[in-house]
């Protein structure tokens, strides 16, 4: 590299800056250091430079960082070094350096360093500067936003529950009528707009036998707990399942038409008839009645799915309970 010789004012103006940097780099308690390039040992280091390797600035001079620093940080630095010396601008780089004391983080910044009449320089000159504090602080600062972020699901999760919670039944975890209410309305809608079909099941407990009868309001509860299990177990995100009153309860099938839902509910019957209800050591049983029906196949508008429903379940108890009864598909006459 050849730097062209300057005028002997410039040569001596730059002396001064020299002098001016070297005094603005101490006064930033930067380290300073310089080192032969060919060998990679200390020629000369500022006062802090030597605190950082531990040893006055006298002994440091003649040294390497191999010889000053852990074995593991001389090859990077030795590295870095060599790069940096290779282009005329130098080169900025960052290391970690494990010394007594703990790890220590720096920004170096290598400037070679050559007379005018040299080909390649000569010495090479290294400013560093201390990131440790402030990677300190970005490390508190992301796990502080790490945390808040944290607490933030946390508290979004508590309100869905609590709201959640403000939606269903005690007992059996259901959903409540105003809500049901609401899913199928936006059911309804959904299907007139796409053209697609659902189910909707009205089910409710057959009377009790007399086991449970003897077990009063607790067995009941039982009975619904039990039940409402049954339902979340047998339906999907996209369905819902909703406690009216008493022993009443439907299930709203997204998707499904008759034949499926049939299917589905009969499942469902089967596992409530032979469900396992214990209370203070007694086994309670129970079975349930359900009505099927299905939009538009059995009904056009909401008002009559709810009636095909009903009357579907009506039918199911009529023929002595423990039984699932489909509503009629209804026929479009032409004109």
């Amino acid at each position: 590299m050849v730097t062209p010789t300057l005028p002997e004012p410039l040569a001596s103006l730059a002396a001064s800056l020299g002098k001016v940097l070297l005094a603005q780099v101490t006064q930033s308690r930067a380290l300073m250091s310089i080192k032969e390039v060919e060998s990679g040992r200390y020629v000369w280091v500022n006062d802090a430079m030597a605190a950082l390797l531990g040893r006055p600035a006298d002994e440091v001079i003649g040294l390497t960082d191999g010889e000053l620093f852990l074995a593991a940080a001389g090859p990077s630095l030795r590295a870095a070094e060599q790069s940096a010396a290779a282009q005329p601008a130098g080169a900025t780089n960052e290391h970690k350096i494990e010394i007594p004391g703990g790890r220590r983080e720096f920004s170096v910044l290598r400037v070679p360093l050559a007379r005018a009449d040299e080909q390649a320089a000569k010495y090479l000159c290294s400013v560093w500067s201390e990131l440790t504090e402030a990677r300190h602080r970005e490390n508190q600062l992301r796990l502080a936003l790490e945390q808040l972020e944290q607490q933030q699901k946390a508290n979004q999760s508590l309100r869905r529950e609590l709201q959640d919670q403000v939606l269903r039944d005690d007992t059996t975890g259901l959903y409540n009528h105003a809500h049901f209410e609401d899913q199928l309305r936006r059911e309804v809608d959904l299907s007139s707009r796409e053209h697609r079909e659902f189910a909707l099941v009205s089910v409710v407990i057959d009377p009790l036998n007399e086991a449970a009868l003897a077990g009063g309001e607790a067995a009941r509860t039982r009975i619904l707990e039990a039940l409402g299990r049954l339902l979340r177990n047998n339906t999907r995100a996209m369905d819902a399942s909703c406690h009216f009153d008493d022993d009443s309860f439907a299930v709203l099938l997204s998707g499904v038409g008759l034949a499926t839902a049939h299917s589905r509910m009969e499942g469902l019957r089967r596992q409530c008839a032979t469900q396992i209800v214990v209370l203070e050591g007694h086994e309670l049983g129970f079975t349930a009645s359900m009505g099927v029906a299905s939009f538009p196949h059995t009904a056009g508008t909401q008002e009559e799915l709810l009636q095909a429903a009903t009357t579907a379940l009506a039918e199911a108890r009529r023929r002595g309970g423990n039984h699932v009864a489909l509503a009629s598909i209804r026929f479009e006459t032409g004109t």
